[in-house]
């Protein structure tokens, strides 16, 4: 079969039209969830047109809408997850119901709060969650414990904890109490629980974590469980193969917006 030269590879499609990531697009795939044609496919190894009728659970694909970002702060005690069989609240109990399908960028745990990235777009997600892109994430960890100082500097040659490797980590103190330290945390892998299990490996207890960036997003003064959405300008600066420049007349959002996220981070 001749394909248009705009084919693309299916889970592409789906995770582009914002309804999941890639590798759940695969799975869902293998589950039988997923129809081309009305032939249900068993293999993910297949290249699309758009005009091809694509069904999921028997109902059509959405016809892909512009890319989008947004900021969120996520609040302590939320799941990052559509639903929770145990019925604990998830994030998505309170974002607006535009972003109902919005895909998490990198995630937090239910402790964990801070700066998360939304957008309506999979393969946006996956290229800002891939190690690959070299975007550090930025974290302040209150933890109790007493401090090597020794043992925190070696933490940027890597270290392995429990058969996992994790790669250079950049932890300075901000300021120490009686029982508890302050500390900014730099790394660029942000694998499963990876500041808790580091800090944990070298006797701190982190009894709070808090992401203030991810690459060059800011949480900045943005209130617990507030969402606001990236400027385009900011998005075709930081992002150009995604989001084009547009047109001077076209281009919305202050420049100086991402900026604005460092000044106010800052006074944090």
């Amino acid at each position: 079969m001749t394909r248009a030269a705009g084919a693309e590879r299916i889970a592409r499609v789906l995770a582009r039209a914002g309804l999941c990531s890639r590798r759940e697009a695969e799975r869902w795939i293998a589950e039988g969830r997923v129809a081309v044609g009305g032939k249900v496919l068993t293999s993910p190894a297949l290249n699309v047109d758009p005009a091809d009728d694509i069904r999921v659970d028997g109902k059509p694909v959405p016809v892909r809408k512009e890319p989008r970002l947004w900021r969120y702060h996520k609040p302590a005690g939320r799941l990052v997850s559509r639903g929770d069989q145990r019925g604990r609240q998830t994030i998505y109990d309170e974002l607006p119901k535009e972003l109902g399908t919005a895909i998490a960028v990198g995630r937090l745990d239910l402790p964990s709060e801070g700066l998360l990235l939304l957008t309506n777009d999979g393969a946006i997600a996956r290229y800002l969650e891939l190690p690959a892109t070299g975007w550090t994430r930025r974290y302040r960890a209150r933890a109790w414990g007493e401090v090597d100082d020794g043992r925190l500097v070696a933490l940027a040659k890597g270290v392995t904890v429990d058969g996992v490797r994790y790669g250079s980590i950049e932890a300075v103190v901000e300021n120490r109490a009686r029982s508890n330290a302050w500390l900014s945390v730099t790394l660029r892998e942000g694998k499963n629980r990876e500041v808790r299990r580091v800090l944990e490996h070298i006797g701190l207890k982190v009894n709070r974590l808090i992401r203030v960036s991810f690459g060059p997003f800011q949480l900045g003064g943005l209130e617990p469980g507030a969402v606001r959405e990236v400027p385009r300008k900011v998005l075709s600066d930081q992002l150009p193969q995604f989001f084009p420049k547009l047109p001077k007349a076209a281009a919305t959002g202050p420049a100086h917006d991402i900026l604005d996220y460092d000044d106010a981070d800052r006074r944090r």
